[in-house]
């Protein structure tokens, strides 16, 4: 009887401590859970105050850049898809302008917009902007990576001060490589690949022997839509590539509140991502109206007005198809010459001299390369991008061989020297007389 008491004690004991413990792992969980929250608000405060400081100059130059930027490249590729990250060619470009001067300077403040900005208000702007984007969301992943790596036997040219810039405003990591060993362009390219997250690989084909200095940008983006779509909604559909042209894609399907505005031109809705601070915006042309005359037409102020005129709705059905989308890699040189730029790409009139002290030659941007993909599911988007601006040393057009080309009529003479009598002299019209 004792014993059957003893046992029975026991496991009223061995309950009342199991409750305890549950009840205390359950208090901590909560603990735990509250201070967790906690901190991610508090994560998103400093994150959104960041957010509020970010130069609207810079971004408004950014964003008149991407406009200009994207209507060349429509232009120039009218039959195919376009993606690109213009504030990764921006990013770029900012950090390639750190080392411009005189006209070449003028001429990349031009084309990237940036007016009257100093470049200490430009890199604290973009300074401000990388972090501010660092903690945006939980639900969405943003990467930004920066980049220089310098052939080794120049690397002892080129300031401490362009590449403290580098380091402090743009986090820009520096290597200092052989570039005649084929392993340094498997190390960029995986520098690449792992900045985008295995989404962009072997961007690099070569190095040219003349190439003295990669700037790479590299831009990861993933995020969850706030209003998934339904995978078992998704079902073939007509998706028309023009007027009686049409052709079946998968078409995701969802409804909730969205933001959204119509008029004659187009219709737009918002998108939004995670804690709904990121969103993708899409701009859908009324029928008989084209895209390519409507993003000709489209410009940082219509933009905005349209984005300012988006209202609520509180049911709005959308149907979205899935695509995925590989651009590139392109070359942007003629784009960018296209818009003004072409004095940095120009061995004889390029000014870069704040890169590197050159005893001799110059230095010029041999290409922009560009590369961006995308995919759309039902889930959300993935989305990553390169930019890599390859800097050249030439022979500048003092150091150059002379040339002399007797190709037009001509005046000679056979002189003494010593005496200075001149013995013959002639001109010839043609040679063949």
């Amino acid at each position: 009887m004792l014993r059957k008491f003893g046992r029975v004690f026991g496991i009223r004991k061995l309950a009342i401590i199991s409750a305890v413990l549950v009840s205390v792992i359950l208090a901590s969980y909560a603990v735990q859970s509250y201070f967790s929250a906690s901190m991610q608000d508090s994560v998103y405060a400093a994150s959104d105050q960041k957010a509020s400081t970010v130069d609207r100059t810079l971004v408004t130059a950014n964003t008149g850049f991407a406009f200009n930027l994207f209507r060349e490249l429509t232009a120039e590729d009218s039959d195919g898809n376009i993606f690109i990250s213009p504030l990764s060619v921006s990013m770029a470009l900012a950090m390639t302008y750190n080392g411009a001067e005189g006209t070449t300077k003028e001429a990349m403040s031009n084309v990237l917009n940036f007016g009257g900005m100093s470049l200490g208000e430009i890199n604290k702007g973009f300074s401000n902007l990388m972090e501010s984007l660092r903690n945006v969301d939980q639900a969405v992943s943003l990467l930004i990576g920066n980049s220089v790596w310098m052939k080794q036997e120049f690397e002892p040219l080129v300031y401490q001060s362009f590449l403290d810039r580098v380091r402090s405003s743009y986090d820009g990591e520096t290597f200092t490589r052989d570039f005649a060993n084929p392993q340094t362009l498997n190390e960029i390219n995986s520098w690449i690949d792992k900045a985008t997250n295995g989404k962009i690989k072997n961007m690099i084909s070569q190095i040219d022997p003349e190439l003295v200095m990669f700037l790479i940008n590299a831009i990861y983006f993933k995020g969850s839509w706030v209003t998934k779509f339904d995978q078992s909604q998704t079902k073939p559909q007509d998706f028309y590539v023009s007027p009686g042209n049409a052709t079946e894609v998968d078409m995701m399907h969802t409804s909730g509140e969205f933001s959204y505005y119509t008029d004659e031109t187009c219709q737009v809705a918002r998108l939004p991502y995670g804690r709904d601070k990121i969103a993708m915006y899409i701009f859908l042309p009324n029928e008989g109206v084209s895209l390519d005359s409507f993003v000709a037409n489209l410009n940082q102020t219509v933009h905005d007005e349209y984005i300012s005129k988006l209202e609520s709705v509180s049911n709005l059905i959308v149907e979205l198809p899935k695509f995925k989308v590989e651009y590139g890699v392109k070359r942007l040189n003629g784009v960018l010459e296209k818009l003004g730029m072409g004095v940095a790409f120009d061995p004889y009139a390029a000014n870069f001299s704040s890169i590197a002290s050159l005893a001799r030659g110059v230095l010029y941007i041999s290409f922009v390369d560009h590369k961006a993909v995308i995919e759309v599911n039902e889930e959300g988007t993935e989305a990553a991008a390169a930019t890599v601006v390859g800097i050249m040393q030439a022979t500048s057009i003092h150091d150059m061989p002379p040339s002399f080309i007797v190709n037009r009529p001509f005046y000679f003479e056979i002189r003494d020297d010593r005496s200075g009598s001149i013995l013959f002299m002639g001109k010839i019209l043609n040679p063949n007389d």
